[in-house]
């Protein structure tokens, strides 16, 4: 029996039952509806895991692929049903949630085991997010999600040896529909193995965990292998069959895409995920992709949408000014790179949530065309006029030059067609660049002018870490450009409380319109496509990806194919084809 999550809010927020107590009578747990039956465990999968983390723990390391293998290692107290996205149950087999919506207690499985044998109590719970919130946690964003409510409460039971009730309350006595997916879904950790360590340095090699995977083999600066757990206590629960099929997940780090892409050619990687265009357009022929070895995916699903651009630090000048950054907009000819550097595989963006719009519902937002005169016009109004001796613009005795913080080889043809244009109207741009973890370093402390950054995006939209204005004056805070505009921020706090999933598109729409008038980044582009480059020995379901899922969906629903391995071995060995399989997959009901 499936029923949606907004349907089970509606029910408390109307009042007609003075506590719920979820999953509501008659559910009963099932087979996750995108795993195959015909999945089999074993076998090694080996991917790019981007830059090497400073740290395994995710809530120190705001890494995408960090957080992905964080995951497998530690659950939290709820899951996500993969095709209706309701709450399931995962270390919480129970939870309530009372009649103002406030308070939420959760009942932690009694099977709940850490791999050293030990119950998973309330205690863990309490502890883990009063580390998260400790300030010397350097946990950044996890303060947004979970600093809304006060320390959890331990229910005792005098008839339990163990404690399995914790009990949340929000600081606000408003109804939030975001509640519930703000306590239930970060990640807890084991308090009897962790709290005499540094939170920042936890040895994550030896570290005990709840989830199907442990992290074994770690090579600095070059890989981290992941190991199935055969004793994980929810392996035999029908929700987790056919799923984490990998006896070992393999995290290769490289410096940048290129470098991952010849790991890929030379085996060292298994799998590739393309954000390069002239990479699929221009080297995904010949040898062994002709052959079927190496096979071309394009899924398309209903994943969320991110956006990516040109940040502007508005904290200094001369981004500080409205002008110039729009200016700037005006100055970045994304058009012509898509174009010519990009064979038009994207669309231009003019929204920061591309995925609230369609043909039918189009964006309003303004479109940020080429246009030198224009900019120049901008660039003047704000008091730039250019020196004739040096052909710079100069305000108040000062050169307008700004830095670029760089931190891939893969930027530098974009940025060198930029800094034509910015030199024609009088900018200079000085690049400096720096390896993943320098970049990480300076965008934590907000040390930089102008970069590029990339944002993924949510089945629960979330607007507070990116755009709140408390977001932009601590270090490791996600909203980079520094926004502080108040209309934002009392309809962050009105769109809190807004438990219609349709009411909440408009409050996105709105703030989408605010956040695009003040030009915090030069957006660029975007694809809805998935585009995975691997070689032909895996299985996976008819979806490959799922519903909602991006490339990290592999490791959940994608297995090793002993035969199809074998069939690749030879076939590369005799210099033989193998069968095709269709380049473009959509996901269906």
């Amino acid at each position: 029996m499936r029923k949606s999550v907004s349907f089970f809010v509606l029910l408390f927020v109307s009042g007609l039952f003075a506590d719920v107590s979820y999953p509501l009578p008659g559910w009963k747990e099932t087979r996750d509806p995108i795993a195959s039956p015909h999945a089999v465990k074993g076998g090694t999968i080996r991917l790019n895991g981007a830059q090497s983390p400073k740290s395994y723990n995710a809530y120190v390391d705001n890494n995408t692929y960090t957080h992905a293998t964080f995951s497998l290692m530690y659950e939290s107290l709820l899951g996500l049903d993969s095709h209706t996205a309701d709450f399931v149950p995962a270390l919480a087999k129970r939870w309530t949630v009372s009649d103002d919506g406030c308070t939420i207690a959760f009942e932690i499985d009694p099977d709940a085991k850490w791999s050293d044998g030990m119950p998973v109590t309330a205690e863990d719970v309490k502890w883990t997010f009063d580390k998260v919130l400790d300030p010397a946690s350097d946990a950044g964003a996890y303060l947004v999600l979970l600093g809304g409510f006060h320390s959890p409460e331990i229910v005792t039971n005098a008839n339990e040896k163990v404690n399995r009730v914790v009990r949340f309350r929000t600081k606000s006595k408003k109804r939030e529909w975001r509640t519930l997916l703000h306590c239930s879904s970060f990640e807890i950790l084991p308090r009897h193995a962790f709290e005499k360590e540094k939170f920042t340095a936890i040895d994550f090699t030896k570290a005990v965990v709840s989830g199907p995977y442990r992290l074994g083999r770690v090579e600095e600066q070059v890989e981290a292998e992941f190991v199935r757990r055969e004793d994980w206590w929810r392996a035999k629960r029908p929700s987790s069959q056919n799923l984490y099929n990998f006896d070992k997940i393999v995290m290769r780090y490289h410096v940048d895409n290129e470098n991952a892409f010849e790991s890929l050619k030379k085996k060292k990687i298994d799998i590739y995920p393309v954000y390069s265009a002239h990479l699929m357009a221009t080297r995904t022929k010949g040898g062994a992709f002709d052959k079927n070895h190496l096979l071309v995916r394009r899924v398309s699903n209903q994943k969320p949408l991110g956006f990516q651009g040109f940040v502007m630090n508005m904290r200094r000048a001369p981004f500080d000014d409205l002008r110039v950054r729009q200016a700037m907009a005006h100055l970045i000819d994304r058009e012509t790179m898509n174009r010519t550097i990009m064979y038009s595989e994207y669309f231009m963006l003019n929204s920061y949530y591309s995925d609230l719009y369609d043909d039918k519902n189009p964006c309003k937002n303004k479109y940020w065309e080429y246009n030198p005169k224009e900019a120049a016009r901008l660039l003047a109004e704000a008091g730039w006029k250019k020196n004739p001796a040096t052909g710079i613009l100069e305000k108040n005795g000062k050169p307008f030059v700004f830095t670029f913080l760089a931190r891939s080889p893969g930027e530098d043809k974009f940025l060198a067609q930029d800094d034509v244009a910015l030199k024609e109207a009088g900018i200079k741009m000085e690049i400096v660049r720096k390896d993943f973890a320098g970049w990480m370093r300076d965008m934590d402390k907000f040390n930089f002018e102008m970069s590029w950054a990339a944002w993924s995006s949510s089945i629960f939209k979330n607007p507070a870490p990116l755009w709140a204005s408390s977001e932009a004056d601590h270090d490791g805070g996600n909203n980079l450009p520094g926004l502080k505009v108040p209309e934002i921020d009392r309809l962050i706090e009105e769109e809190k409380g807004e438990f219609s999933v349709a009411k909440r598109i408009e409050y996105y729409k709105k703030l989408d319109s605010i956040y695009a008038a003040h030009v915090p980044y030069v957006l660029l582009w975007n694809t809805p496509e998935t585009r995975l480059l691997y070689w032909n020995k895996f299985g996976m379901p008819e979806s490959v990806l799922g519903k909602y899922g991006s490339e990290l969906a592999v490791l959940t629903y994608w297995w090793y194919d002993r035969d199809a391995a074998a069939e690749l071995e030879q076939a590369i060995s005799d210099g033989e084809w193998l069968p095709s399989l269709p380049v473009k997959v959509k996901y269906s009901e």
